[in-house]
């Protein structure tokens, strides 16, 4: 976030002499229309002269014996540069101080008269300035918010999908021997391959590609020239991609591909039964029952936590629709560029090239506008809250969240104190901490209402989550990888 111009910046033992004048252009937008009076020009005009006259050398003056006005006529540009240099901030931070400005990141300063420079001393100097400020926020109901609470139910089906799911992590992959490849087998293949339309010379080749016969996300094609195949049989068939294929390195392309099957072998998942609980619990589970209670206890702390999340969302919420007011921009385009930063790093940690993504990019970033604009309001609101209720954090608290920081992200404190000192350091941390204490007391003074769970009530996401972003999950330079990901489970080539 913009720091604030602090007023223990100016230049001490300097008297400035002026006017001013406060324009409401909106409540996050002030000008300052200020006249320096000429006695004050004057004054500075022969001090920043008198330096110069000290230290410049004049042909035909020894040292610091030249006149004022030679040294001025010589030196006209300089002197005025640090005459405005020493003036122009020195008015604008008292005439901010005059007014109790709440000021935002650096003024926009504009000199008005001309004829001012031209003859320092002689007149006035007229300047404006426009400056961002925070909004005056009123605070209306905040410790009675209406919210309801709906925590999701956990079924035997939400267990017995862990189960299955646990079972299928545990699975292994054997041998068949007695019978040719078939829909849910998973069969492992050596591909060379070559481009047809449009001809290239690029080679493709890829071993070891194993394709879930049947699977979700591998093409038809594939699955008809492999099932009813052997080990050691060789399959040469042509593919011709759509134009819509989200791999792009493939998509609108024929390829004909010469494939040696490897491997044919059929997921076998082990038993379910008391022993295999015992194994997949770590000790914890003794048995089958146990193992399902154990999840069960699992899943309904998690439905509470999304519950309790959902529920401090949904009071933000409340209080940001209650509360309408102007934000400052430079803080939505500061906060809009550090969710459209992360929303590429996370594209990118997706192994996504956010330059190759179909990202409509003109609508997220009106959707990440918007969030920025929210969290703002939020955040805003969050501090006048702490404010109105006196609410302060100690230095045991703020270094309990250290130490909490470093211990979920496993980084050692010392680095984890590094990188926040880097961000804003122990200010940072605290207003973090003041805002959420400030959040706990809305939602412990909120009229909490429990409902029934419904799914078409699931909460918005966050602009960054709502975006519809289509991108390919495997798509790489090299065709050699494009053949594997035309053939992978984890493609999506439906």
């Amino acid at each position: 976030m913009p720091v604030r111009r602090s007023s223990s910046e100016r230049r001490t033992g300097m008297c400035v002499l002026m006017n001013t004048e406060l324009i409401d252009v909106s409540p996050t937008r002030k000008e300052l229309r200020i006249e320096i009076d000429a006695a004050s020009v004057r004054r500075e005009f022969d001090r920043v002269s008198d330096v110069y006259a000290q230290q410049a050398s004049v042909p035909g003056f020894r040292p610091g014996r030249a006149p004022r006005s030679v040294v001025r006529q010589r030196y006209k540009n300089e002197i005025r540069s640090d005459v405005l240099r020493e003036l122009v901030p020195q008015a604008v931070s008292d005439a901010i101080t005059e007014r109790a400005l709440d000021v935002i990141g650096e003024p926009d300063i504009h000199l008005d008269n001309e004829e001012g420079l031209e003859s320092l001393g002689d007149k006035p100097l007229s300047i404006h300035a426009h400056v961002e400020v925070l909004p005056e926020v009123k605070l209306g109901e905040y410790k009675n918010v209406e919210v309801a609470r709906r925590v999701r139910p956990v079924t035997n089906e939400d267990v017995e999908n862990v189960i299955e799911h646990l079972r299928e992590s545990n699975a292994s992959l054997v041998p068949v021997e007695d019978r040719p490849a078939q829909s849910g087998d998973t069969v492992t293949v050596n591909f060379e391959g070559r481009f047809i339309e449009p001809p290239s010379d690029e080679p493709i080749k890829a071993d070891d590609v194993d394709v879930l016969l049947g699977g979700e996300h591998v093409l038809e094609d594939f699955n008809n020239q492999f099932v009813g195949a052997r080990p050691d049989e060789v399959k040469t068939f042509t593919v011709n991609y759509p134009e819509d294929f989200n791999a792009k390195g493939l998509a609108g392309k024929t390829v004909e591909y010469t494939a040696k099957i490897t491997a044919v072998r059929l997921q076998e998942l082990p038993a379910l039964n008391d022993e295999w609980a015992k194994s997949v619990g770590e000790g914890e589970a003794e048995t089958l029952a146990a193992l399902r209670e154990r999840i069960r206890e699992s899943l309904q702390e998690r439905a509470r936590a999304e519950s309790d999340s959902r529920l401090r969302s949904d009071v933000m919420g409340k209080l940001i629709s209650a509360h309408e007011f102007e934000v400052p921009q430079s803080l939505v385009e500061h906060q809009s560029r550090r969710l459209l930063e992360s929303t590429v790093r996370d594209m990118m940690r997706g192994g996504f090239d956010p330059r190759n993504a179909d990202v409509d990019w003109q609508n997220l970033r009106g959707q990440i506008e918007g969030q920025a604009i929210a969290d703002l309001r939020g955040s805003i609101l969050l501090e006048r809250i702490a404010d109105e209720e006196n609410i302060e954090v100690s230095d045991e608290e703020i270094e309990r969240d250290i130490n909490a920081y470093a211990a979920a992200s496993r980084q050692p404190i010392e680095e984890v104190r590094d990188a926040l000192t880097k961000q804003g350091g122990d200010r940072s941390i605290a207003e973090s901490l003041r805002q959420r204490k400030a959040l706990d007391l809305v939602v412990e003074n909120a009229h909490v209402r429990d409902e029934e769970w419904s799914e078409e009530e699931e909460p918005e996401a966050g602009a960054a989550q709502e975006a519809e972003v289509t991108t390919p999950t495997t798509e790489t330079a090299s065709a050699a990888s494009a053949a594997a990901a035309a053939t992978s489970e984890e493609s999506n080539a439906s």
